[in-house]
């Protein structure tokens, strides 16, 4: 029986993925060079180990750049964007059907406290969730399991009991590696990802009714079965 729901945040309930790579590939091409998108993806939805994009700019440049005032400008252009940015189809009637079924919600995300508390309070949706995990809680952030380990344990639920909505190759990985369901919900900038390993696959969290979606986790596990019906994808 599925207890709990736990959201990443970033391009799941508010697309930040999209002006995140939008504002560097605008710089990238302010030097005529190009930023591929197959090499950004290595970071999102996780730590920036895998990727930083004021090196590699530099690697193709053979310069050092003034990265300070790089920054400064590219994080106003950034937060301009993402504060234009309403939550995502579906994500406000799937936190009220599960409020009204009793399931316990929680945020489980790759960056810092204070970016998650700060836009979940701006978007009225902080006191919804029983808990909020992020970066500053663990040593290692997804694809590591750490993440979501601990929210189901703050929730008090056991792993198999609840379902991880997830926009990115990183969190997928995160979210069955600590043994919890996992909805695929791929973004513009997610979508090429694979998402093979995932329960099920989403276009979009609006093209499910949000009971059909709990429905799916709250009985027998998902089927297992390749195809499509309006926007859905059960993984094999």
């Amino acid at each position: 029986m599925l207890q709990a729901v736990v959201f990443d945040f970033d391009g799941t309930i508010l697309d930040t993925e999209t002006p995140d790579f939008q504002t560097w590939h605008e710089i990238y091409r302010c030097y005529d060079v190009a930023l591929p998108l197959d090499l950004w993806l290595k970071c999102v939805g996780g730590g920036t180990d895998e990727f930083d994009p004021h090196q590699h700019l530099e690697a193709l440049l053979g310069r050092t750049i003034d990265r300070q005032r790089l920054r400064t400008e590219r994080r106003r252009q950034f937060l301009a964007r993402v504060h234009a940015q309403p939550v995502l189809p579906g994500v406000l009637e799937l936190i009220a059907e599960a409020e009204r079924r009793g399931l316990k919600l929680a945020v489980a995300s790759s960056s810092d406290r204070n970016w998650v508390d700060s836009h979940l309070q701006r978007l009225g949706l902080r006191s919804r969730f029983l808990a909020i995990v992020t970066a500053d809680d663990v040593e290692r952030v997804k694809p590591d399991p750490a993440l979501y380990r601990l929210a189901v344990k703050r929730l008090d639920v056991p792993p198999r009991q609840a379902v991880a909505i997830e926009d990115s190759y990183n969190g997928m990985l995160g979210a069955k590696g600590a043994g919890l369901h996992c909805v695929a919900v791929p973004n513009h900038i997610t979508r090429s990802s694979d998402f093979s390993a995932a329960d099920l696959q989403l276009d979009s969290i609006a093209s499910i009714a949000a009971d059909d979606l709990i429905d799916r986790f709250s009985g027998p596990p998902v089927s297992a079965a390749n195809g499509t019906d309006d926007g859905l994808k059960e993984a094999p």
